[in-house]
């Protein structure tokens, strides 16, 4: 509907539920060997921002040590390498640390959670300033499948020269579905929802968690504001709020009803740059668990397979497979 990819729903293809669940059990990594617990004495620059308390840090944002994008004041050059193109990889590439060493996004405090939001927006802002900049990448890695190389809870915000392809098609087909229907395209899914509520898991004042139509993966999500919202950075504190909320409980519910998997969240918000090109785009925050692993068919195609049709997904997370396996159980004695 926006992106125009093709997905196989194969639910065939899958056993039992309890496949998904998580077969590891999450290795902890003591607070003496961890890098971030002492960000400057483990060699890392002093922070761009810090959150404190009466005590010590709350949170701090540091440049990446080992950057993806490297910042300077110049932009970033094109050229060409016979019949290809170039480009320097300029940016910013930030970390976001809280302080607790084993209190991951899901179960940190109401307050602590809207911290982390709250230094999201100023960094977003800061390099919004940037003339280099044409899109900013807000995503977080829990676990060791998920790209985390690092226990301790961090976030990334990354800085770019360009529109990412998938931002891009997601821009694009959003501009398609506004020009032939006048509307946006996200605010007709999240009324679709909310009125069917076959694949809503969560909602309250400002905010709807609910799975896509067709998902790429298992047990994906998307967390959206209510209202027509597309610039992430001119999203108010009391509705950021109820996001944030919003984003935690379907992070709890992944953890209860998967056993605590490894996952993705990202936001996708529209370009910071042509406050009027993009009015049609509605910013959100998608989930993906580290459920399956992309085989030679996804790669040689570029057409996900996805083994669990996301109506029997939202099932499982509400826990509404529980119980009619248990109404069996009762109609069997």
């Amino acid at each position: 509907m926006v992106s125009g990819d093709w997905v196989v729903v194969a639910p065939k293809r899958a056993a039992r539920p309890e496949q998904f669940f998580s077969k590891t059990k999450r290795k902890r990594i003591s607070k003496s060997k961890c890098p971030f617990e002492d960000p400057q004495k483990n060699g890392n620059d002093e922070p761009v921002l810090l959150y404190t308390d009466e005590k010590t840090w709350t949170l701090q944002v540091i440049p990446n040590k080992f950057p993806v994008l490297a910042h300077r004041e110049l932009c970033a050059a094109k050229s060409e390498k016979g019949p290809y193109q170039v480009m320097e990889g300029v940016g910013h590439h930030d970390i976001v640390i809280t302080r607790d060493h084993n209190t991951n996004f899901a179960h940190l405090s109401d307050f602590m959670a809207d911290i982390v939001f709250k230094a999201f927006k100023e960094r977003y802002v800061a390099m919004m300033h940037d003339a280099c900049v044409k899109y900013v990448s807000i995503f977080h890695n829990w676990g060791a499948s998920a790209g985390a190389s690092i226990y301790h809870p961090h976030f990334q915000i990354l800085s770019l020269p360009i529109i990412p392809p998938d931002v891009f098609r997601s821009l694009r087909g959003s501009a398609g579905y506004f020009e032939k229907h006048g509307t946006c395209v996200h605010c007709t899914m999240i009324g679709f929802e909310k009125k069917k509520k076959l694949r809503v898991i969560y909602e309250n004042k400002e905010a709807i968690v609910f799975a896509p139509f067709v998902s790429r993966e298992p047990f994906e999500l998307r967390v959206f504001p209510k209202k027509h919202l597309p610039y992430f950075e001119d999203t108010d504190e009391r509705t950021m709020k109820y996001i944030v909320d919003a984003l935690q409980k379907a992070l709890l519910l992944l953890e209860v009803q998967l056993h605590d998997p490894d996952y993705n969240f990202f936001i996708h918000t529209a370009p910071i740059r042509d406050k009027e090109k993009y009015g049609h785009y509605h910013w959100h925050i998608e989930i993906q668990p580290k459920t399956s692993i992309a085989a030679g068919f996804e790669l040689g195609t570029g057409v996900e397979v996805n083994v669990v049709d996301p109506d029997d997904a939202v099932a499982m997370l509400r826990g509404e497979d529980k119980k009619k396996e248990m109404r069996g159980k009762k109609n069997a004695i």
